[in-house]
């Protein structure tokens, strides 16, 4: 239960707290041989973000992507969690949360038993994660678990902590620039979680 005053903090996963581009490539190039299609995987890991759906829709005919997504959700334990480290300052920033008697919640539009794989790989301590949710459909999770900052890499971050209502921080570890962030309406930017720490001392300070 999240008491009113209680800090609730929301985090993407991918290119927020994790360097997922790595792995993601290999995945990629993996499901492109096995399905026949060559997919362009150094492009689609800079536009990390969406679901997988949406990013080889180009790829791949609308009657086969069932097909297609339930293979790489399968393939993605193999190719996709050892070598995925946490990006620098995250578990720094996930430990200010805590310092401060806060939850931490992860908010992911990856698969959900995937997205356990990497928090139990990299020993994430957080209290609630929830998958197969991306842009405004962010904001449901946020409202439910009480969480006042939503901290994200990618401009459908933004939508999904602005339709919540609450503080949007990106920051510029994913592949969207500093002015598409802007132009979406986050509140603040960050070069990488390593500032977040002084960050939120002084926005708790201010508010």
């Amino acid at each position: 239960m999240t008491s009113v005053d209680q800090l609730v903090v929301g985090f993407d996963l991918d290119m927020t707290l994790i360097d997922t581009a790595p792995g993601f490539a290999d995945l990629l190039r993996a499901l492109g041989t096995e399905i026949g299609v060559a997919l362009p995987a150094d492009d689609l890991v800079k536009r990390l973000g969406p679901p997988i759906d949406v990013m080889l829709s180009p790829y791949v005919e609308a009657g086969d992507m069932a097909r297609v997504t339930d293979r790489f959700r399968a393939l993605y334990p193999t190719h996709a969690i050892t070598g995925v480290p946490a990006l620098p300052g995250a578990y720094e920033a996930m430990a200010a949360v805590r310092d401060l008697g806060g939850r931490v919640i992860i908010a992911t539009g990856k698969y959900p038993p995937n997205a356990q794989l990497h928090v139990d790989h990299l020993g994430f301590d957080i209290d609630h994660l929830e998958g197969w949710v991306w842009g405004a459909g962010k904001a449901d999770v946020l409202r439910a678990q009480g969480a006042s900052v939503y901290v994200g890499d990618h401009v459908h971050d933004v939508e999904g902590a602005i339709a919540a209502g609450v503080v949007s921080v990106s920051v510029l570890t994913g592949g969207c620039s500093r002015e598409e962030l802007l132009e979406a309406g986050t509140h603040v930017v960050l070069d990488s979680l390593v500032e977040f720490p002084a960050w939120l001392t002084d926005h708790l300070g201010e508010r």
